[in-house]
């Protein structure tokens, strides 16, 4: 037997025949009058109206107040709360916010650096369009087609 098949360990319940995690063998929450599963509860609740909040915080602002104001202003506000949003479903329903701090790093920099690609990408897509937009040679060789020939 390995060393990490002690009686101590739980282990060997994740190696190969799965059934058992789900037999009652690992029941943790046993008593759910319990103060750690009536925690728990608050938890999701609190969440949940976090979540509920935001939500409605982004409806009313795209019914109402989205035409009103600049798009640039209204873009990154749905940006926040939609990254805010993400976050805690990140943290409490996966339970990234329990784990350890190098995990969550290991996690959340590739987020942010993909994130910074995204608006990397668009930015320099609408530069690039702005640019062939404006562009004289093109505005000259559409010039030049359009011109009447002469024969």
């Amino acid at each position: 037997m390995s060393s990490h098949h002690h009686q101590n360990s739980i282990q060997h319940l994740y190696e190969g025949d799965q059934s058992k995690l789900y037999s009652g063998v690992l029941q943790h929450h046993t008593d759910v009058n319990s103060e750690e599963s009536k925690n728990q509860v608050k938890r999701i609740w609190k969440i949940f109206w976090i979540l509920l909040a935001i939500t409605i915080a982004e409806v009313i602002m795209g019914m109402f107040f989205s035409h009103q104001m600049p798009k640039a202003l209204v873009a990154f506000f749905f940006l926040a709360l939609t990254i805010l949003k993400a976050g805690y479903i990140v943290a409490v329903f996966m339970h990234l916010g329990d784990e350890f701090k190098n995990f969550m790093v290991t996690v959340l920099i590739p987020l942010v650096l993909f994130v910074w690609f995204i608006i990397a990408f668009l930015a320099d897509g609408g530069f690039w369009l702005r640019m062939n937009d404006e562009s004289q040679a093109r505005h000259n060789s559409a010039q030049v087609q359009q011109a009447p020939s002469h024969e």
